[in-house]
C-alpha cells in the first residue's frame, strides 16, 4: 500500500467516524435522501435472501432489505457500533472493503446480492474492489451499486458549503459508463442502469411529482441525483455446466389435431423432459386426446391437468406449480414456434448467458398469414413500451416460448401479490415479475410458422386495448414508484 493511499483510507476512516456521532439524528442533512434509497432498494431486492452490503454505515438499508442472512461491511469502527446495537439481526464486519477477505467471514457461503450504496464515489481503487467481490458470488448473484451523478458535483458541493447537504469529501465523479467498464474488467455485466432522486428534499407533492413521475423521463432523468447500475457474474465458459431437467407446459385449448404432432417434436431437453399439458375447457375433444396419447405413450413423462379459471396465463400458472423441473418453458399449442427450436432455449439458459429467455418472432421472415400486419405494428408499439418500462430490450412481448429456471419462478410467484393476477395471457405476469428481480432478460429469435390447426384465440382489437392497460399498470408498479 503505498504512502498517498493509505493517508487516504485513514482521512476517510477518522471522517465517517466523525460523522457517525450524527447518525441517529433524523433531522440530519441528507436524512430523507437516505429513505428514499431505501424505498428504491427495497422495491429491488425481495426479502429472504443473502445480502453483503459493502460500505453498510449504520446497517440501516441493509436491516430494512430484511434479509434471510445479512452482513454489512464497513472501515468505520463508529459506524459499526451503531449498526449492531440498532440492528443485532444483522451481521457487522469492521473491515476496509479493499482487502480481498474479510475477517470471520471466511467460511460463509456466497450472496445472493451485494450492495454498494453510494460506496464507490468514496473508493481509493474501485476496480479492486470490484475484483474482490467475485470471492463472494456464486454465478446469480446481483450486484446493485448506486452513486452520485456528475451533474451534481457542483451543487452538491454548494449545499455542502452552506452546511445543508451531506457532510461529505472530495469524490471519485463516475459516469455510468465508467462503472459499467470497471465491472466488464472486474468481471462483470450489467443487466440495467437508471437514474432516480430529482429532488432530495421533502417539499410536499412537489418531491412525489419530481422523483416519481419526472425522474423516469427524458430529458429530467439525465438530471437525476443518482444512478443505479444492476449486473451480475459474467457467464464462465470454461465451466462445465450440469445438465437440468426441463419441464415444458403446454396450453392447449381446442388444439386435439396439434397433440400427437406436440409429442412427436418436442425433443429431448436436459436430463430429463417432462410435458405438462393444461387444457382449457374445450369444445372439441382436447382433453380426450391428450389421456388417450398418454396411455399410448408410457415411456414420456406427461401430466395433463384441466385449468380452473380462463386464459393462458391461469393456464401457465397452474402448469408452472405442478412442474418438477429445474427449467421451466411454455410452449404453444399451436407450434407456430416449433418445437424442434426448444433446445437452443435451452443452452442460452444453461450457459448463463441469460436468466429469462424470452422468444422473439420478429427478426425472421414469417409464414404467410403467421401475423397479421395490425398484430406486427402493435407488437413493435408493445416492444418499445415495454423496452422503456423495463428497462432491457425487449423486441417481442406476446411470442408464447419463455423460458426459466424454476427456482426464479417460486421466488415471482410469492411476490406475486405486488402486480396482483392482472394478466390473461401469462406473458406479462413473467415478464413483470422477471424484470422487477432484475433477471438478466436474453432474446432468442425463431422463425414464425402459420397455424396448422384450428383458429387462434386473440382477438387483437379487445385484447390491443387490454394491453395498453397494462402498459399503463406497469408503469405504476415498476415505473412511477
Amino acid at each position: 500500500m503505498t504512502d498517498a493511499n493509505s493517508k487516504y483510507r485513514a482521512a476517510r476512516m477518522a471522517h465517517w467516524n466523525r460523522v457517525a456521532a450524527q447518525k441517529n439524528d433524523p433531522h440530519r442533512a441528507g436524512a430523507f435522501y437516505q429513505q428514499l434509497l431505501e424505498h428504491y432498494y427495497c422495491m429491488m431486492v425481495q426479502p429472504g435472501l443473502r445480502v453483503l452490503e459493502l460500505g453498510c454505515g449504520g446497517g440501516d438499508l441493509l436491516a430494512a432489505l430484511k434479509p434471510s442472512f445479512g452482513v454489512g461491511v464497513d472501515f468505520s469502527a463508529e459506524m459499526i457500533d451503531i449498526a449492531r446495537s440498532k440492528h443485532p439481526e444483522c451481521r457487522f464486519v469492521q473491515a476496509d472493503v479493499h482487502e480481498q477477505i474479510f475477517e470471520g467471514l471466511e467460511n460463509e457461503q456466497a450472496f445472493d446480492v451485494i450492495i454498494l450504496s453510494d460506496l464507490i464515489n468514496d473508493l481509493w481503487d474501485v476496480q479492486t474492489v470490484f475484483e474482490n467481490m467475485r470471492s463472494w458470488c456464486h454465478p446469480r448473484t446481483h450486484i446493485i451499486i448506486n452513486f452520485y451523478s456528475n451533474l451534481w458535483k457542483v451543487p452538491l458541493g454548494v449545499v455542502k458549503h452552506l452546511g445543508k447537504g451531506a457532510n461529505l469529501l472530495h469524490q471519485n465523479w463516475l459516469t455510468q459508463n465508467d462503472v459499467i467498464n470497471l465491472l466488464k474488467l472486474a468481471g462483470f455485466e450489467t443487466i440495467n442502469d437508471r437514474s432516480k432522486i430529482l429532488l432530495p428534499l421533502r417539499w410536499a407533492f412537489l418531491t412525489t411529482f419530481f422523483n416519481r413521475f419526472l425522474a423516469n423521463i427524458i430529458p429530467f432523468r439525465w438530471f437525476c441525483l443518482t444512478n443505479f447500475i444492476v449486473a451480475r457474474p459474467s457467464p464462465d465458459k470454461d465451466v462445465a455446466k450440469a445438465s437440468p431437467s426441463v419441464s415444458v407446459i403446454v396450453a392447449a385449448r381446442n388444439e386435439a389435431g396439434n397433440i400427437e404432432d406436440i409429442l412427436r417434436r418436442v425433443p429431448s431437453l436436459g436430463s430429463r423432459t417432462q410435458l405438462v399439458f393444461v387444457e382449457g375447457h374445450s369444445t372439441d375433444n382436447t382433453y380426450e386426446t391428450i389421456e388417450g396419447l398418454i396411455k399410448q405413450h408410457p415411456e414420456k413423462d406427461i401430466s395433463l391437468y384441466r385449468q380452473p379459471g380462463k386464459g393462458k396465463g391461469d393456464a401457465v400458472r397452474l402448469g408452472f406449480d405442478k412442474a418438477n423441473g429445474d427449467i421451466l418453458m411454455i410452449l404453444d399449442a399451436d407450434m407456430t414456434v416449433p418445437p424442434e427450436d426448444l433446445p437452443r432455449f435451452v443452452d442460452v439458459i444453461v450457459s448463463g448467458k441469460g436468466e429469462f429467455i424470452n422468444g422473439v418472432r420478429l427478426v425472421y421472415p414469417m409464414e404467410d398469414k403467421a401475423m397479421r400486419f395490425f398484430n406486427i405494428l402493435g407488437n413493435k408499439f408493445f416492444s418499445l413500451a415495454y423496452s422503456w418500462l423495463l428497462e432491457q430490450p425487449i423486441k417481442d412481448t406476446l411470442c408464447g416460448t419463455k423460458v426459466m429456471w424454476a427456482e426464479d419462478y417460486q421466488h415471482l410467484a410469492a411476490n406475486r401479490s405486488y402486480f396482483g393476477d392482472f394478466d390473461p395471457f401469462g406473458d406479462f405476469d413473467l415478464l413483470f415479475g422477471a424484470a422487477k428481480l432484475n433477471l438478466k432478460i436474453a432474446e432468442m429469435p425463431v422463425r414464425y410458422r402459420s397455424r396448422i390447426y384450428g383458429d387462434t384465440n386473440i382477438q387483437r382489437w379487445r385484447h390491443g386495448w387490454l394491453l395498453l392497460k397494462m402498459v399503463a399498470f406497469a408503469a405504476r408498479r415498476i415505473k412511477f414508484i
